[in-house]
């Protein structure tokens, strides 16, 4: 039989640790279907972890000592972005290009295909591309290239 989705992948949240402690990053969050993830950096406690909750489940106020939080978590980020932004489904690195020296996947005033990459993530060495939600056009670019940026911060622009 197959293990239970609520099973938390401790290698997983050493690594995630990891990212938090050799960066700026205060947390970083990660969803797969109804199980999150959140590691995040509280002074003087070095990480603390979230359990996985389901999408009905009210947000809880963090305690003021730093310790485990089992609530959803929405990204504060989401609410100021524009209407029509495509915002960033996970903690990571933006590259704009596909590799160094290579053109851009997109700039502004291009006009982009459903499903078209706009960019990469790169997370724990792994490279996901952001790929356009509707056909429409750039009308601006947020983040530049090997931007750090947060679960919903918003990226781009398309009208």
């Amino acid at each position: 039989m197959s293990e239970k989705k609520n099973k938390f992948d401790t290698e997983l949240i050493r690594e995630l640790a990891a990212i938090i402690k050799e960066s700026d990053l205060g947390e970083i969050e990660i969803e797969d279907e109804d199980l999150r993830i959140r590691v995040s950096r509280h002074e003087p406690a070095p990480v603390s972890i979230a359990a996985p909750v389901t999408a009905a489940a009210a947000p809880a106020a963090l305690p003021a000592a730093p310790a485990a939080v089992a609530a959803p978590v929405e990204a504060a980020s989401a609410a100021a972005a524009p209407v029509d932004a495509v915002t960033s489904p996970m903690v990571g690195t933006v590259y704009m290009a596909p590799e160094p020296g290579a053109p851009d996947f997109i700039k502004e005033g291009d006009t982009v295909k459903e499903g078209q990459t706009l960019l990469l993530i790169e997370a724990m060495k792994t490279f996901n591309p952001v790929t356009a939600p509707k056909a429409g056009k750039i009308t601006r670019i947020i983040v530049e290239d090997a931007q750090p940026v947060e679960y919903g911060e918003p990226l781009v622009v398309i009208e």
